[in-house]
């Protein structure tokens, strides 16, 4: 049965997604970028296999995704009204979705399609629309959440995501958006499945209890 996943989502020791005030220059907020550091390793990071752990959680972000489902501050910089902006996302002309991306917003924009694959879809009904819209496309394959922190907490407080891959990387932000706020103490009905370090970053898998 197709499932709904979050990989690779990196969080600091307190709790933050992305740092503040994203903007062109900041995609990810003040200090964000140093989240993602992990998923380039250069070589082999644990002494005793040889092991490229963050390698292999990183691959596993692309493994059975027929579609993503994103928030609009992830898609870009931009607030309120598309306006006259030919914005068309952080990735470049070929993005690295290869498939059918969705962003959740409350202004509706036309369909952008990219070279590789990738077409952006504007949802203005809602985060469960979104989801009914990914599935259906995604030809019987499994459904990313890709981000920001606001939209995987909408899924989560609604209980809809089956896997999460967090990973914790050790810097502070101080501020920015946390990704376990709003959730009324929770989230609730998930137990950590795999819990490995390397040395870089801890990752840790969290699945919904059925």
């Amino acid at each position: 049965m197709p499932r709904l996943r979050v990989h690779n989502f990196t969080i600091s020791l307190d709790g933050y997604a992305a740092g503040p005030e994203q903007s062109r220059d900041h995609p990810l907020g003040i200090g964000g970028s140093r989240l993602h550091e992990w998923a380039f390793p250069a070589e082999p990071r644990d002494p005793d296999t040889g092991e490229n752990i963050d390698a292999r959680f990183a691959a596993e972000r692309e493994d059975g995704i027929g579609a993503t489902i994103m928030g609009r501050n992830m898609f870009g910089p931009i607030r309120g009204d598309w306006g006259d902006s030919d914005w068309k996302g952080w990735w470049g002309d070929e993005p690295p979705f290869g498939h059918p991306v969705f962003v959740l917003t409350h202004h509706g924009h036309p369909p952008i399609p990219m070279a590789g694959g990738t077409t952006f879809h504007f949802v203005t009904d809602g985060f469960r629309s979104a989801l009914e819209r990914a599935f259906a496309v995604a030809g019987g394959a499994d459904v990313a959440i890709g981000g920001g922190a606001a939209t995987v907490q909408q899924y989560l407080a609604a209980g809809l995501i089956d896997e999460v891959h967090l990973v914790i990387a050790p810097i502070l932000l101080g501020g920015g958006e946390r990704l376990f706020d709003h959730l009324d103490g929770g989230p609730h009905g998930y137990e950590c499945t795999e819990l490995v370090s390397s040395a870089a970053v801890t990752h840790i898998r969290l699945a919904r209890v059925r």
